[in-house]
């Protein structure tokens, strides 16, 4: 069985693809497999939840992202959050955390921002720590985005309190040389296939460094797709002539991470499973 830890089957990209990635999901993914689906900002929370109880593969989770904190949203935000988290137990939250490049580092124009402002790092961790708390006060997982921003993250990890569970730093794009405090922390880590790429030399250094019972794959479809010789599965171009990655990439990520730390990908699979139903609970 594959687990992908992080995705974002509700976005619209994947809308045109959707029924057929739904029918495909159990034979790609193994019967058993599941999703988690990670929603960024109130206005799609609602098609997550509907995922959520249309397809017992997909598990729910629910944040609002470091790249939509500039845009506008409901003055109860957080306890829109709460509800959410109280309809359905298996409920997660996230995507949540921080964000350095969209700062010092997008185009304004850049068609991945949906021309939202980038929020300050004030702003940013504001939102950041009060969803985070809720996690830890609930004791839930929790999905945690960190690009460029490592050096705001690590103090805040440090002086808040985490889920018992721990947490999971999707994508991870940290160094090696932090990975035993994060995990002193309580992090998790999700492998990613798009860091097969040969020029993403120190991503996979760190995730040789990531010891076994922290690991998790994800393919964050529909963004983020391997690199050629690994993409095992395509979806044809929208007009704006984006390709969406697909979901069944899973494969992809299973693969590569098996052959970047020199294991049987049987075992690997197999410890996965495991590390994933500890973080995120059994299956319903």
């Amino acid at each position: 069985m594959f687990y992908d830890a992080h995705n974002h089957f509700q976005d619209e990209a994947l809308v045109p693809h959707l029924e057929r990635l739904v029918s495909a999901w159990p034979q790609l993914a193994g019967e058993g497999g599941e999703m988690v689906v990670n929603g960024t900002h109130p206005s799609d929370w609602p098609r997550v939840a509907a995922l959520a109880e249309a397809h017992a593969f997909v598990r729910p989770a629910y944040g609002l992202h470091p790249w939509d904190v500039g845009a506008p949203r409901p003055s109860d935000w957080l306890q829109q959050l709460v509800a959410r988290l109280d309809v359905d137990p298996r409920a997660s939250v996230g995507e949540i955390g921080l964000d350095r490049w969209i700062l010092d580092s997008a185009a304004p124009d850049d068609p991945r921002l949906g021309g939202v402002p980038p929020a300050s790092m004030n702003e940013q961790t504001e939102v950041f720590v009060a969803q985070f708390a809720l996690a830890a006060a609930r004791n839930l997982p929790v999905t945690v985005h960190c690009l460029h921003a490592f050096g705001e993250l690590l103090p805040l990890l440090r002086a808040h309190p985490a889920p018992a569970r721990g947490f999971l730093l999707h994508a991870y794009g940290g160094s090696a040389e932090i990975v035993g405090e994060l995990v002193r922390l309580g992090a998790y880590f999700s492998f990613n296939p798009a860091f097969l790429d040969r020029r993403k030399a120190a991503r996979q250094e760190a995730f040789r460094a990531i010891p076994e019972d922290r690991l998790l794959c994800e393919t964050d479809a529909p963004a983020m797709p391997p690199p050629p010789v690994w993409r095992t599965h395509k979806l044809p171009s929208g007009p704006d002539g984006f390709a969406p990655n697909h979901p069944g990439n899973i494969e992809a990520a299973y693969a590569g991470l098996a052959a970047l730390r020199g294991v049987e990908q049987a075992a690997l699979t197999a410890r996965i499973a495991d590390n994933f139903t500890r973080f995120f609970g059994p299956a319903w």
